[in-house]
């Protein structure tokens, strides 16, 4: 066979405000690759078939003189994250053709090669679910719901609960826990669209914060016992002032700053005066804990329907860059996947 084209989305430049599709991230297609003789050195070669795009992205976009807990993209070459992906060949003892693989070291590229499985995991799928569900409600966002939530909200039947973003990935997963552990949910999105999917999903109260006041709902509401935080900024400040004594804060991201550089929260001091109880996280830190259960509990409630998700699907690499956009602005209808290649 002859090289084929091998599409890569590069980091051209490091962006001040929104990233720029066509600038920060480039579609580039100067590479060949020849799929069937490229050297592979004792690793394998992946098609990738899907790519998740999430708002943690937008913090790899910096100079690597800047730290953080996630490594920055590299200039010039390919942006990476989670995926999945089929092999194609292989000379590693433990990676067979046919197997599927799934984790964080994805290049956004449509073939890469691996020499080692570091990053990546051998993926069952004993429902045959679509692929696409592995980089959404059954990868990291839906991980990162169900490991914090177990982890931290020490919830109670009877308790309120707030989660901004309620109808992305992570909070949507995370009103369908909550409202299973008997509690009131309160969830915000920024528009009708997702208000009303959140109340299908469960939410007993659902808005959409650009045209209702937070602090309002929460007040009216009676207050929180629990927050998940996916917003910071204001409609965290808004939490602080409803919260209850003894709340729990579970800090997921803090979208509202990642673009602009943030700004201060002015009522901190509620976190000692009403005794609240703050945690942040990350989601592979809490792997061992609550890997094995994740799988045993929210797998078959997925494949059987009963919890209920969404994807945005971009059709085709070169729509990523404006799949990163879209998330950053709150443009994405639901969980933003691009759908790479078939098998």
């Amino acid at each position: 066979m002859a090289p084929v084209t091998n599409g890569r989305v590069l980091f051209n430049e490091v962006p001040t405000g929104f990233p720029e599709p066509g600038k920060t991230i480039v579609y580039d297609t100067t590479q060949k690759i020849d799929l069937d003789n490229e050297p592979l050195n004792g690793g394998f070669l992946v098609k990738v078939l899907e790519l998740s795009v999430d708002p943690y992205m937008r913090g790899r976009m910096r100079h690597p003189s800047k730290k953080s807990y996630s490594p920055p993209f590299t200039l010039g070459a390919p942006l990476n994250g989670f995926g999945v992906g089929v092999v194609l060949r292989s000379e590693h003892a433990d990676v067979k053709v046919g197997d599927h693989l799934y984790g964080f070291a994805f290049d956004h590229a449509q073939y890469f090669i691996r020499k080692t499985l570091d990053g990546l995991e051998k993926l069952d799928n004993p429902n045959n679910l679509p692929w696409s569900y592995f980089v959404g409600v059954l990868g990291m966002p839906g991980k990162t719901a169900h490991y914090a939530w177990n982890e931290y909200s020490h919830a109670k039947a009877g308790e309120t609960v707030f989660v901004s973003t309620g109808a992305g990935p992570v909070g949507s997963l995370v009103i369908q826990l909550a409202k299973a552990q008997g509690l009131k949910v309160i969830g915000s999105a920024g528009s009708e669209d997702k208000v009303a999917f959140m109340k299908e999903i469960g939410a007993d109260v659902a808005f959409n914060y650009k045209t209702t006041n937070t602090l309002e709902v929460l007040e009216r509401e009676g207050g929180i016992d629990i927050y998940w935080d996916n917003v910071g900024g204001e409609t965290l400040e808004a939490a602080l002032e409803a919260a209850k004594n003894g709340a729990r804060f579970i800090e997921c991201g803090m979208i509202s700053g990642y673009n602009s550089g943030g700004a201060p929260v002015r009522n901190l001091f509620h976190v000692i005066s009403k005794s609240i109880t703050i945690s942040g996280f990350i989601v592979g830190r809490l792997e061992g804990n609550w890997g094995k259960k994740f799988w045993q509990e929210v797998a078959p409630k997925v494949a059987s329907g009963e919890i209920k998700h969404r994807e945005h699907v971009y059709e085709g690499l070169d729509k990523l860059p404006q799949a990163i956009l879209d998330v950053q602005q709150g443009n994405n209808t639901a969980k933003a996947v691009v759908h790479v290649a078939r098998e």
